[in-house]
């Protein structure tokens, strides 16, 4: 275990699998207690085991970020146990594919919006406040290249991360002089449960700790620097 971030508290929502999964054990390992957060706890219990058994501190709370009561509830939880967090990690996202945006069914585009752009703005507006009162803290947006480019048959999925990309740098600037920093990754193909990635090379790929590693970078910068901004791409196109 190192301890670049000792004494610190992380939370990271999605964090039961994963580059969820792959983050919570980085920050972990580098000393936070980890908070990972998500709907299913027996995942997120499965991740908490990993931690303590690496020798690191960690804790499991389910939450819907889609639901702003689960939220508000997590968030309280975490003031009552901890007084304090350093470090929120927006992890959480779904994200449907395989056709044209005029056959969707609606209740897929709202369910897209409410976890992936929807439970980021509940996450920043309860736990933001938190991260004032304590001094400081980071913030970052787990996006994706979809968020960059052009998505044919993945349009709704690319309209939350360019939204989660728009937000981002909007809410970095309202809370730098609070001495938040507020960044967003933008992974490419990422081999993991979240996508089938039909016709790519999964070796070509990135893998989760490619993402964890990014993160690892931003939250541990001197407190007088701050990337904003992080575009991964695998070396070869996959």
């Amino acid at each position: 275990m190192e301890h670049t971030l000792n004494g610190k508290i992380a939370l990271v929502t999605g964090g039961g699998r994963g580059i969820g999964a792959a983050i919570a054990l980085k920050l972990a390992s580098l000393g936070a207690t980890t908070i990972v957060c998500g709907r299913t706890l027996a995942r997120l219990q499965h991740t908490a085991g990993q931690i303590r058994s690496a020798g690191g501190q960690g804790e499991a709370m389910a939450c819907d970020v889609a639901d702003w009561n689960s939220v508000a509830a997590v968030a309280d939880g975490v003031q009552k146990t901890f007084g304090r967090v350093d470090i929120l990690v927006n992890n959480a996202g779904i994200g449907t594919f395989g056709g044209p945006l005029h056959t969707m069914p609606t209740d897929k585009w709202e369910a897209m919006f409410n976890t992936n752009l929807r439970g980021v703005f509940y996450m920043i507006r309860a736990f933001a406040p938190m991260m004032i009162s304590g001094g400081g803290g980071d913030i970052v947006n787990i996006s994706s290249l979809a968020g960059k480019n052009a998505v044919p048959n993945g349009a709704a999925y690319s309209a939350t991360k360019w939204g989660l990309n728009g937000l981002t740098y909007s809410v970095a600037e309202e809370l730098r002089g609070h001495k938040i920093r507020v960044a967003v990754i933008c992974p490419g193909s990422t081999q993991t449960e979240f996508g089938a990635h039909e016709g790519k090379s999964p070796d070509k790929m990135l893998i989760a700790e490619d993402v964890a590693h990014a993160v690892e970078t931003l939250v541990t910068l001197r407190p007088q620097a701050f990337i904003s901004e992080v575009l991964l791409r695998p070396t070869q196109k996959p």
